[in-house]
């Protein structure tokens, strides 16, 4: 990778303490992929980069070095939609974490970087988010390789049908004759229709789909955990106690 990166456009997705007055933050970026970067003396009370580098926040950033570790040598802010509601941070959170878990570093996705963009500006406005994070989920999914139709089952070669139950593996897709190993079974096809069709309003196919893209997600994560899941478990706790 190039020694000296300038105006390069960038969101925070993770950050901490490096050192004595430092941070070390994580970067995605449009052309580098994910980089790790030194922000010397942002932990200062005289550094303005303790607050530009926030996550959600639109960046330019310049870094040099060659090494695994870049240091940072300017941080631009640009104007951007950010989620503020609860379970909209958490749900940018959770974008956060399976980038910074499941994307290898150095290896630009300018389709995911487009994609986050869009997702964060939906969550700024979205009073239901979960719509939201699949179509984010199958886009990652997809830029990663494991992209699939919901309505054709790939072991057979055939569309879905409506009255026939069907399975899923991240390896094959929707299939027709889920084995002992596949990961998913007793996925409605009449679900399984309705998401190939972009609906997600119902509750079939909402239970569908999340249950799919845990585990294409998961897969993904090779096992790694997401600490912000545990986050939307108290925030559900919370609304049933409310």
């Amino acid at each position: 990778m190039r020694g000296t990166v300038h105006q390069e456009p960038a969101y925070v997705i993770h950050r901490r303490p490096w050192r004595e007055s430092s941070l070390l933050v994580e970067l995605f970026t449009l052309n580098a992929g994910r980089v790790a970067l030194i922000a010397r003396g942002a932990s200062s009370a005289r550094s303005p980069l303790k607050a530009q580098l926030q996550p959600f926040q639109p960046l330019l950033v310049d870094w040099t070095g060659r090494g695994e570790l870049k240091t940072l040598t300017s941080v631009e802010v640009r104007r951007g939609p950010a989620p503020t509601r609860t379970a909209s941070l958490y749900s940018g959170l959770y974008l956060n974490e399976l980038l910074q878990r499941a994307l290898p570093v150095a290896d630009p996705h300018p389709k995911v970087f487009a994609a986050y963009i869009d997702t964060i500006s939906a969550l700024a406005d979205a009073t239901d988010v979960e719509p939201v994070l699949r179509r984010f989920e199958a886009a990652f999914a997809e830029a990663l390789g494991y992209g699939f139709a919901w309505d054709l089952a790939t072991d057979v070669g055939q569309p879905v049908l409506p009255e026939y139950s069907y399975g899923y593996d991240p390896e094959q897709g929707i299939v027709l004759n889920a084995g002992p190993g596949t990961r998913l079974q007793n996925l409605p096809g009449e679900a399984l229709l309705a998401l190939a069709r972009g609906e997600l309003e119902q509750a079939l196919c909402r239970q569908t789909a999340k249950r799919v893209m845990r585990v294409l997600t998961d897969h993904l994560l090779q096992g790694k955990p997401l600490h912000s899941r545990t986050l939307f478990t108290h925030l559900r706790g919370e609304r049933n106690e409310s």
